[in-house]
C-alpha cells in the first residue's frame, strides 16, 4: 500500500505493481513491513537454482529486495550498520530475479540499460538508500532473520522487518532515472 502523507510516500509491504505505478523518480519514501536482503553471492545462487529448475527459498512475488551486507549486531540490536551495496553488482542477475515477481529493489548507484528495460517490463521501482547513513538506516530495522544460504555470511538471504525505512525513488516503473534528471540542469552550465 502507498499513501502520501506530509509530502512523503509511506509504503507498507507487500509492494505490488499497482503500488509501483504510484511512484515517480525523485519521490521520498518511508517503507514499513517486510523486505528481504540479498547481495551478489545470494543472487548468483538463486539464479543458478532457477537454471536447474529448482524452487527458490522464498516467493518473491510482490516483495522488495535490499542489496545489503550488514555488520554484526551489538548486543540487544537486531542488526549492525546496514547501508546499501552498489546495485550494479546485481545487474547480471536482476532481469532473472525480476521475472520472479520482485517489485522493488533498494541499493545505491546506477543500473544497466538491461535492468531498466526489465523494470519497465515487470513494473518495478528502484529505490536508493543513502550510502554513508548505515547506522541511521539500522534504526529502522526492527528484526533480522537469515532465511537461506547462511554459509554466505552477511550476503545470506535474510528477512528484515522495517519501520519507516528511508529511501528515494531513483528509477521508476517507466524508466525515469532521477540521477539523470537531477544532473540535467548542471550539464547545461558552462564553467
Amino acid at each position: 500500500m502507498v499513501e502520501k502523507i506530509d509530502g512523503k510516500f509511506h509504503i507498507t509491504t507487500p509492494f505490488t505493481a499497482e503500488d509501483s505505478n504510484k511512484l515517480h523518480a525523485g519521490d521520498s519514501v518511508l517503507i514499513t513491513g517486510t523486505i528481504y536482503s540479498a547481495r551478489d553471492a545470494a543472487h548468483k545462487v538463486m539464479t543458478e537454482t532457477l537454471a536447474r529448475g529448482e524452487k527458490l527459498p522464498i516467493d518473491w512475488h510482490n516483495q522488495m529486495v535490499y542489496y545489503l551486507g550488514p555488520t554484526p549486531a551489538k548486543p540487544g540490536d537486531p542488526i549492525g550498520s546496514c547501508g546499501p551495496t552498489t546495485s550494479g553488482r546485481m545487474d547480471a542477475y536482476t532481469p532473472t530475479m525480476l521475472e520472479q515477481g520482485i517489485k522493488g529493489m533498494i541499493g545505491k548507484g546506477s543500473r544497466s540499460k538491461e535492468v531498466v528495460e526489465s523494470m519497465k517490463k515487470n513494473g518495478v521501482t528502484y529505490f536508493a538508500a543513502v550510502g554513508g547513513a548505515a547506522a541511521l538506516i539500522a534504526k529502522s530495522v526492527k528484526a533480522y532473520e537469515v532465511i537461506a544460504y547462511p554459509e554466505l555470511g552477511p550476503e545470506a538471504l535474510a528477512k528484515l522487518t522495517v519501520e519507516n525505512f528511508p529511501a528515494i525513488v531513483v528509477i521508476d516503473h517507466e524508466g525515469n532515472d532521477f540521477y539523470e534528471i537531477g544532473e540535467a540542469p548542471y550539464r547545461k552550465l558552462k564553467l
